[in-house]
């Protein structure tokens, strides 16, 4: 008992703003965000020497095919061509840090729902004639989870980082609409709707 409480204290801890607690998860989170996203460009390497889509097509979820059912694992780990990763992989580490600083179980529990809200969402009402990939769905869902956890936990920091990122890719923000037939805006909108089922289910109660 004694030890499960002190492992909650020091969640807690970490958690509070403006601690050391805090800003040593911060950094812990920040440098495991940045050995990850390297994995992904390695992944677009491979993808480029097998012949650009190769992996793409292996891997993407095929919407309303059991060919392409896999991809709702595979597909956020894959990307169609270095621009569209490098559009990702900053948002990724920023947001991914925040979430992951919350608490390692939490970000593996919340990365997990939101790829697999995202992942059958696209499957089931995606265009046929697609081959969706890319993290765009997780990052989405990031953004969703850190503005409802501001909510439900009274963290206003997560909050206030969420709403900053938001601002600083407004542009993208629109891509949970369907204005563009290149941007699979169903996984956009069901990634961040994921996101904000993983606060309320993976909250952490005072």
């Amino acid at each position: 008992m004694s030890y499960g409480w002190a492992a909650e204290a020091r969640a807690n801890e970490a958690g509070r703003f403006g601690t050391e607690a805090f800003y040593a998860s911060l950094g812990r989170a920040f440098v495991t965000m940045c050995a990850i996203v390297p994995a992904l460009f390695l992944i677009e390497a491979i993808d480029v020497g097998l012949g650009v889509g190769t992996l793409d097509l292996a891997g993407g979820i095929i919407p309303h095919s059991l060919d392409g059912i896999d991809g709702i694992l595979f597909s956020p780990f894959l990307h169609d061509g270095w621009e569209h990763l490098y559009g990702n992989a900053v948002p990724l580490i920023l947001l991914g840090t925040f979430v992951l600083a919350g608490g390692a179980r939490r970000f593996i529990w919340s990365t997990a729902l939101i790829m697999a809200v995202a992942g059958v969402g696209v499957w089931f009402i995606g265009s046929p004639s697609t081959v969706v990939v890319g993290a765009s769905g997780v990052i989405f869902g990031y953004l969703g989870l850190l503005l409802a956890r501001g909510l439900v936990e009274r963290s206003w920091w997560n909050f206030a980082v969420a709403l900053f990122i938001g601002l600083l890719y407004w542009y993208q923000i629109y891509n949970v609409l369907p204005t563009d037939q290149r941007i699979s805006w169903q996984g956009h909108l069901l990634g961040l709707l994921g996101g904000i089922v993983a606060a309320v289910l993976f909250r952490r109660r005072r």
